[in-house]
């Protein structure tokens, strides 16, 4: 009999926690819509397929994990930006080398892609958390990748990073 009495206050005590306590996380809780514009890529090197992947990806991102609905008249959150930086640098050389079948010698190197965003959040309900941020990410591949093994491998990569950093600054509001 106690056992069970013990059990019931333990039930009783995770519902009541649960209803005072949001799983969620979110510091969204007025706000029911969002606009997400489109983001040109004004980079000086121009990857073609960019904007308009990292513009899908973001409204992806906001749209199934939040509860706001997209919107393109008065939303209570606008988000846009640009892409401002897309750059490939090479960062080291390293002293492991490789033969070719010619005989000669590769000294292999690594690259470094960067991309950067600037973005203008819009807060229409709550002003004071709105804001104007550069977010920027890299990663670090071996030079012998082709253009569209970067493409599909490391751009992806930095852009949900950067994205995931605008959704937790927004969302999450860290």
């Amino acid at each position: 009999m106690n056992q069970l009495k013990n059990l019931f206050l333990l039930i009783i005590s995770v519902g009541f926690l649960n209803s005072c306590y949001s799983f969620t996380g979110s510091s969204l809780t007025d706000e029911k819509t969002v606009q997400i514009n489109e983001f040109p890529n004004n980079a000086a090197l121009v990857n073609p397929t960019l904007s308009q992947q990292f513009s899908t990806d973001i409204q992806n991102r906001f749209l199934q994990r939040t509860t706001l609905k997209g919107t393109k008249q008065n939303p209570d959150i606008l988000i846009e930006g640009e892409i401002t930086d897309y750059s490939i640098s090479p960062t080291t050389i390293s002293s492991t080398t490789q033969q070719t079948t010619a005989g000669g010698t590769i000294q292999e190197s690594q690259n470094k892609l960067t991309i950067t965003v600037k973005v203008r959040y819009e807060n229409k309900l709550h002003p004071d958390v709105s804001f104007e941020k550069t977010f920027s990410d890299e990663a670090v591949f071996n030079s012998n990748l082709s253009q569209s093994d970067i493409e599909a491998s490391q751009v992806k990569l930095v852009t949900d990073r950067i994205i995931n950093k605008i959704f937790n600054d927004i969302v999450a509001n860290w």
